[in-house]
């Protein structure tokens, strides 16, 4: 078996503020994703749902080892809102998750 044919599990998240500041998001992600697969055949979304104790909305997304989740990441960031993208080895599931939130915006000292 090469390591093309082993898979793995990754969650991508939205807090629930983030997709409160910006209603069309999860749409939007939800077409990314989607749009993502016929692209890449080495990526799927296994399922999605949202988190019920903290409103966070998932996407469980199922990869080949040889490929780099971060860079999906960063092409999904050109096509939402500026924001901060935070990372989790593992998460109440078990899984990875990159969870992408509002940016915090510095205070002005004075």
């Amino acid at each position: 078996m090469d390591r093309s044919d082993i898979k793995q599990l990754v969650e991508v998240g939205v807090s629930h503020r983030y997709a409160q500041a910006h209603g069309w998001v999860i749409n939007a992600i939800t077409g990314f994703l989607s749009a993502y697969y016929m692209e890449d055949p080495r990526f799927r979304v296994a399922r999605r749902f949202q988190e019920l104790e903290t409103g966070v909305h998932v996407w469980v997304c199922e990869i080949e080892a040889t490929m780099s989740i971060e860079r999906m990441v960063k092409r999904l960031q050109l096509d939402i809102p500026p924001a901060k993208v935070h990372h989790a080895e593992a998460s109440t599931s078990g899984l990875g998750r990159y969870t992408i939130d509002l940016v915090e915006t510095a205070r002005e000292a004075g």
